[in-house]
């Protein structure tokens, strides 16, 4: 094998890549010695043929003299929203270094050339874990939310798993001794995180390398949970065919095109010299064309010289011939087929509680009389009309050191009633004034304001969950109302809301803080 110089290595390294960052550091090491990465990839879902995108990169990179290290990312994959159960992850990771390891030797890549890595293999040593409360030490909450933002799974009140995903990803450049990091581009702001926050332990910016996201069979990203976005590496020749026969492929459009993006990342950087991608047509339909530059190929199609149909075609033959020895390995390899089904095999189905804030039975209240606790400095105890035939109800708020006493008699306010009733310093409470709230930099607390000509017990409804029935009381052992409340929140303009865009309304408008803006509702 000829040996590559320093340049060549370079564009090697750096083609069809969406974005890269440390340029001139990835120019230095080439000119002295061969590059170190890794790219990883969380143990979850099936890996299917858009992971041949990664895989024909890390061709490129292998071609390069790079010393790659593959990570299977077992702990990420638990963090990441809990999306496989760990008594799985053990038989996925197995799984992942089968299958993956099959498609690189479709492609002719040789394993010696590679090393595979778990996370728990080193992320659980005392040495990475006190690195780990090193950086936390130094993190903020809003840079770790941030930086996950593409990666993990979005809510109000964010699990504590997801936000120290990003940290372990930028700790895991420092155990694997890494030049760069290997990912794809929605990586992007992890990637920014780690340059930010391993200087700050003492460790060394690491280089960046971004593969653009490439769009599924439907149009958009492809996806493990989405079944016709993708194509399994173990499908047969019927399910490829079937699949590609329904992916979004419009004449002329070489935008969100999951079928040409597929040629161009996978296909064209797998051509071995002299090798060209071949369309087979009929005469009446113009004969067989081969196009030696994806370019090419892509104006022809954009000019709609190609038509969909035939240019499915051309990429099915493609598929099969990278998939026809993953599906031998497979059904040579009794080992193979059993990991599969247990990695894989369906889960039971559980009885879900539909958790929507439908459950919550909110209502305007208005304070008739209201006094401070004789036990306790901070609270009140107030009687609020709504209008229930039973009368006011008693109801405890921690709300002296927020609101005058004054302000608080006659006051119109939103109770969350049915909460299971507690005893708090002697006097049971039979619900609760929904605040605005927020902790930092100093602790404020509104309570919420319904419209001004709102009357005691009229219903407060969520949009679009206005026919839901309210629960008789909130399960607190199930803690149905913790687990709806981290979604509750007053958005920017002042708007009490569910998920921040969603209203919390009555009949005659919105309900509103005076003066907080996004922060929660407790």
């Amino acid at each position: 094998m000829v040996e590559l110089k320093w340049a060549e290595k370079y564009e090697l390294i750096t083609r069809n890549l969406a974005e890269w960052l440390g340029d001139e550091k990835l120019k230095s090491i080439l000119k002295e010695r061969d590059l170190k990465l890794y790219w990883g990839t969380a143990t979850t879902g099936k890996p299917h043929i858009g992971y041949f995108t990664p895989m024909s990169k890390i061709a490129d990179f292998l071609r390069a003299g790079v010393e790659v290290t593959i990570l299977f990312a077992d702990l990420h994959a638990y963090l990441d929203n809990m999306k496989a159960p760990w008594e799985l992850l053990e038989l996925r990771t197995q799984y992942y270094e089968t299958v993956i390891k099959a498609m690189l030797r479709s492609i002719d890549v040789p394993l010696d050339k590679l090393k595979f890595v778990k996370g728990t293999d080193y992320q659980l040593s005392k040495e990475y874990t006190l690195d780990l409360y090193r950086l936390v030490s130094v993190v903020t909450e809003h840079d770790a939310k941030k930086a996950g933002a593409e990666v993990v799974k979005q809510v109000a009140n964010p699990l504590l798993s997801g936000l120290l995903y990003p940290g372990l990803q930028a700790l895991d450049e420092q155990y694997l001794e890494v030049d760069a990091q290997f990912g794809g581009v929605d990586q992007r702001k992890i990637f920014t995180f780690s340059e930010k926050y391993l200087p700050m332990l003492g460790y060394e910016k690491r280089i960046h390398l971004m593969n653009p996201m490439i769009p599924g069979l439907a149009g958009s990203k492809m996806s493990s949970s989405e079944e016709d976005s993708k194509i399994d590496l173990l499908d047969n020749a019927a399910a490829v065919k079937k699949k590609l026969k329904k992916a979004f492929c419009e004449p002329g459009n070489v935008n969100d095109n999951g079928v040409l993006a597929f040629a161009k990342h996978v296909i064209y950087p797998l051509l071995k010299e002299g090798e060209t991608f071949n369309i087979n047509r009929t005469a009446e339909f113009g004969g067989d064309v081969s196009y030696d530059k994806y370019e090419d190929l892509e104006n022809a199609f954009a000019k709609e010289e190609i038509h969909p149909g035939d240019l499915k075609s051309a990429v099915e033959i493609y598929i099969n011939k990278l998939l026809n020895p993953i599906r031998k390995e497979f059904e040579a390899d009794a080992g193979f087929r059993s990991l599969a089904t247990k990695a894989y095999r369906p889960q039971k189905p559980k009885v879900v509680e539909e958790l929507t804030p439908a459950r919550l039975d909110i209502r305007v209240g208005k304070i008739v009389e209201v006094s401070k606790h004789p036990d306790a400095d901070s609270l009140y105890i107030e009687k609020i009309d709504l209008g229930e035939p039973t009368g006011p109800r008693t109801i405890i708020s921690g709300l002296v050191n927020y609101v005058p006493l004054e302000e608080m008699q006659d006051r119109m306010v939103v109770i969350l009633a049915n909460l299971k009733p507690a005893t708090i310093r002697g006097v049971q409470s039979h619900g609760m004034v929904l605040c605005a709230s927020v902790d930092e930099p100093e602790r404020r607390v509104e309570p919420l304001r319904p419209p001004s000509d709102s009357k005691p017990g009229e219903k407060v409804v969520v949009e679009g969950y206005e026919d839901g029935a309210p629960d008789d009381v909130l399960n607190s052992k199930k803690k149905v109302w913790e687990r709806l409340q981290g979604d509750l929140v007053v958005n920017g303009n002042r708007e009490a809301s569910w998920s921040g865009n969603v209203l919390l309304t009555t009949s005659g408008g919105t309900i509103t803080a005076d003066s907080l803006k996004n922060v929660a509702i407790k």
